[in-house]
């Protein structure tokens, strides 16, 4: 099977294991993903993830996060840059995901940055996806 967009998906194997409830989900590592899973964790979406190597490409595991009443503290994940369209945004045109209660991920000159710490940075660039 051919990926396309691996990014994309990523957020569907998250979004398919938070519907299901599980505890954790696998799929093949990357720079990139990494980087978004670490803005995904500081932003308290998931619980944790972690690189494993399997003498190939590897493979990243993450622990997701649920509420006490067992539902996804994740409520939704959206790609935004496609292969077929890239959107790019000036430092002045960063957007606010859900008022500032989601975090939009983007990749900027200085690397995979989430929307407050481009606005930190004055940085503009490609919006990678939202996360709400």
């Amino acid at each position: 099977m051919s990926i396309t967009d691996p990014i994309a998906d990523m957020l569907t194997v998250i979004r398919n294991a938070q519907s299901t409830k599980k505890e954790k989900v696998d799929f093949p590592a990357s720079k990139i993903k990494e980087e978004i899973l670490k803005i995904v964790k500081e932003s308290g979406y998931i619980a944790d993830y972690r690189r494993i190597e399997d003498g190939l490409q590897g493979v990243l595991r993450v622990y997701l996060r649920y509420s006490k009443k067992k539902t996804g503290i994740i409520t939704g994940l959206k790609k935004i840059s496609k292969s077929g369209r890239r959107v790019y945004v000036a430092k002045e045109k960063i957007p606010y995901v859900f008022g500032g209660t989601g975090v939009a991920v983007l990749s900027t000159s200085q690397g995979i940055l989430s929307d407050t710490q481009a606005r930190r940075l004055k940085t503009g660039g490609e919006v990678l996806c939202y996360i709400w």
